[in-house]
């Protein structure tokens, strides 16, 4: 079993306020426990951690010292804001792993991260944390045995910075996350009018696209429960959204039936998305008795088991 709790659930920058209440203004931040073998991994450090931190130091800190992992989808600053704020960094005997991708090679993940703890942006220095932290480059891996049976899958996913779904199998049990991400497209000339039109390139162009799209969908194909971007209507995704890294709510759902999902939380809601608008998604998009994967639009505080 894995229990799953979402602490942040919002894209992009954290949205407090009386409108958005119910789902919750807090950016990315995921928690897995794995209770049969005692494990904890957490999956993004928005501003979410700060609230998980508080209930890690209420209910797991009188057991013992914290060991936990931390999984970074991607560096953008509304994944790993929140990082600063986690108390547990600060406390001698917590036991962190911090892994993640880089886009840059002369960059390592502990100086991205630890880049906003200097002291011009934050107060404390990463070099005043008390706990034992290590930081670990990730890159695209089809098996990653991280012990206790628990085994993970990492795939590329398109944003505009190097991004990874992670697809984390326990006993049967499959969690898998693909945001921040938008379909792959074809990035050639298909207008045969434009003077810069290669038809071989754009055939080469469109079989590369929907390949990738197809593989993506494979890496979490039969998921009990897959966390998928879907931070933008289809209609708003096509008036000036394309790039930006993020998915429309309508391909979103195609893609998770496609693979056949069993349930997915739709997620990464765009910051100026109020519980008024999420709530009329919600009756639109998750209606109990559709055929293909149970939807459900992610709010802070659910927990579910699979």
């Amino acid at each position: 079993m894995i229990k799953v709790k979402f602490y942040g659930v919002r894209g992009s920058i954290p949205t407090p306020g009386p409108h958005t209440m119910k789902y919750g203004g807090n950016t990315a931040c995921i928690e897995l426990r794995f209770p049969e073998v005692g494990r904890h991994i957490i999956i993004d450090a928005g501003s979410g951690i700060r609230e998980l931190a508080n209930y890690m130091l209420a209910n797991d800190l009188p057991k013992g010292p914290i060991a936990t992992q931390i999984y970074l989808t991607h560096t953008h600053w509304d994944h790993i804001m929140g990082f600063p704020f986690f108390i547990p960094a600060y406390i001698p005997g917590t036991d962190i792993k911090v892994f993640g991708p880089v886009t840059y090679e002369d960059e390592t993940l502990e100086e991205v991260v630890g880049g906003q703890m200097k002291y011009r942006y934050f107060p404390v220095n990463m070099g005043e944390l008390l706990a034992k932290i290590e930081y670990v480059r990730l890159k695209e891996d089809p098996h990653i045995d991280l012990g206790d049976g628990i085994i993970l899958s990492t795939k590329i996913i398109n944003h505009p910075i190097t991004a990874l779904g992670y697809r984390f199998t326990f006993r049967g049990s499959i969690f898998c996350t693909a945001y921040d991400t938008e379909p792959f497209r074809n990035l050639f000339v298909t207008d045969p009018e434009d003077p810069s039109y290669d038809e071989f390139m754009a055939v080469e162009g469109e079989n590369a696209a929907r390949e990738q799209n197809s593989v993506l969908e494979e890496f979490f194909a039969g998921a009990d429960l897959l966390v998928h971007d879907a931070q933008y209507t289809q209609a708003e995704y096509l008036n000036g959204k394309i790039g930006w890294g993020h998915t429309s709510i309508e391909e979103a759902i195609a893609a998770a039936d496609r693979a056949g999902v069993k349930k997915m939380a739709l997620f990464h809601h765009d910051p100026e998305r109020s519980d008024d608008e999420l709530d009329k998604m919600s009756e639109k998009y998750c209606q109990p008795d559709r055929e293909g994967a149970q939807l459900f639009y992610a709010r802070e505080g659910i927990e579910i088991e699979i």
